[in-house]
């Protein structure tokens, strides 16, 4: 069972609706998890940098923040963790990197759930790993690869 609480908080137009996420998500677990719960706030520049100045020291917005749930060790539960996205950020992005608006979202909430997963890309290592598993989702989905033009995401 995936449960996705939906928190609008942006004035931008062009955010997608609440199905689009429960399919992006759901292709993100698919294998890895059957049930889940996270909670996904869409924010504009304003929210986007003071959550990035607090929990990770850079005073600007960015793309996405991902949260992973802080369970006790042991302690299985659904609560995956939460995803913070920039929506004017996010739209600015697709039009700078000539993408789709939608291939640029469901690209973000996939990196996203992959953090809430445990997957990161601050060694080159896992990098590549992450990216594969990214390019894997998405191509599933019916999306381009996102790095193929070279651009990286933070």
């Amino acid at each position: 069972m995936l449960e996705i609480d939906l928190q609008l908080a942006s004035c931008n137009p062009d955010v997608p609706e609440l199905e689009q996420f429960e399919r992006w998500v759901a292709a993100a677990l698919a294998g890895a998890r059957d049930a889940a719960e996270i909670a996904i706030r869409i924010v504009d520049e304003e929210e986007g940098r003071e959550l990035n100045a607090i929990y990770r020291g850079y005073d600007y917005a960015t793309n996405i923040l991902a949260f992973p749930a802080e369970l006790p060790e042991g302690v299985e539960a659904v609560l995956l963790g939460d995803l913070v996205i920039c929506a004017p950020l996010v739209a600015r992005e697709a039009d700078e990197q000539d993408k789709r608006l939608a291939a640029h979202w469901a690209h973000l909430v996939v990196h996203g759930v992959l953090h809430l997963l445990g997957y990161d890309h601050e060694e080159e290592a896992a990098a590549a790993v992450m990216e594969a598993q990214e390019r894997v989702i998405l191509a599933k989905l019916g999306y381009p690869d996102p790095y193929a033009d070279g651009t990286a995401l933070g």
